[in-house]
């Protein structure tokens, strides 16, 4: 059997090269694409920023949505957006992350190769604006040779039940999203399980799952960005807002906060 038919697997995949090892820049007719995201979401401020890079192509930008103003900006100096290890400096943005949950590390088959992702939510601390903040979220780093053509859905935020336990998640459609050893995961106190195939409202209105769950979206302000990079074009949206509902039977959200995404590229 080969180590692509293994695929896909929840945690270290056998024979392939994922992060931290550094991955060839092309496998199987694909250049190698790579990013780190942050998103960080609260009652009072919301935001995000990420480094990414498309074989030799860079690119970072950082948001910032404090329930009545979005900043931000995209750059292709990527050194304007620091996301070291525990770091995340970026216009006015200056904080300090640290762990805040169980790792979930995936790979996948993606066209005629593998894609790799790995999810963690996350705690910080360090002024937005100037303003002292706390606030949790989840990081995303992901690597890969995904498909010439590559299409996904996505929502990231946090929460609480209404007891009180602390929520964070992590849903798909798109990559990663096989019925079973997915990305897809709520985390209860830290604790992650992976839950069933969703799918997404056409306008990122709600997601719906297994067993009658459903996640509610209202969006408050909307990040957009349509680029041709010459062989690179990319369609993207990416709107914060608050969440409502449920992510199982018996998981149920009082009260969320984070983003859905939409994202159709071509590289």
């Amino acid at each position: 059997m080969s180590d692509l038919a293994r695929l896909p697997v929840r945690g270290q995949p056998p024979g392939l090269v994922v992060p931290p090892a550094r991955m060839a820049a092309w496998r199987d007719g694909r250049p190698l694409k790579r990013w780190r995201y942050v998103g960080l979401y609260g009652e009072d401020v919301m935001l995000c920023a990420a480094r990414v890079r498309i074989g030799p192509l860079a690119q970072a930008f950082w948001a910032t949505w404090d329930r009545s103003r979005l900043a931000g900006a995209t750059t292709f100096r990527p050194g304007r957006v620091d996301l070291a290890d525990g770091v995340l400096r970026a216009g006015t943005v200056d904080l300090r992350w640290s762990a805040d949950g169980e790792a979930v590390e995936v790979t996948s088959r993606h066209g005629r190769s593998y894609i790799w992702t790995r999810k963690q939510p996350l705690h910080a601390e360090g002024t937005v604006d100037g303003r002292p903040v706390a606030l949790r979220g989840l990081l995303d780093d992901s690597a890969g040779y995904h498909a010439r053509a590559t299409s996904w859905r996505w929502c990231a935020g946090v929460g609480e039940t209404p007891g009180g336990a602390a929520l964070a998640w992590n849903l798909v459609d798109g990559v990663h999203d096989a019925p079973t050893a997915s990305e897809r995961t709520v985390w209860v106190d830290g604790a992650a399980r992976e839950l069933p195939p969703t799918a997404f409202a056409a306008d990122l209105s709600e997601v719906r799952g297994a067993g009658g769950a459903l996640l509610r979206f209202g969006e408050e302000a909307r990040r957009e960005r349509s680029e041709h990079l010459g062989l690179v074009t990319s369609d993207y949206a990416q709107p914060f807002g608050t969440f409502s509902g449920s992510l199982a039977a018996d998981v149920v959200v009082a009260r969320g906060w984070g983003v859905m995404e939409r994202h159709d590229v071509r590289w």
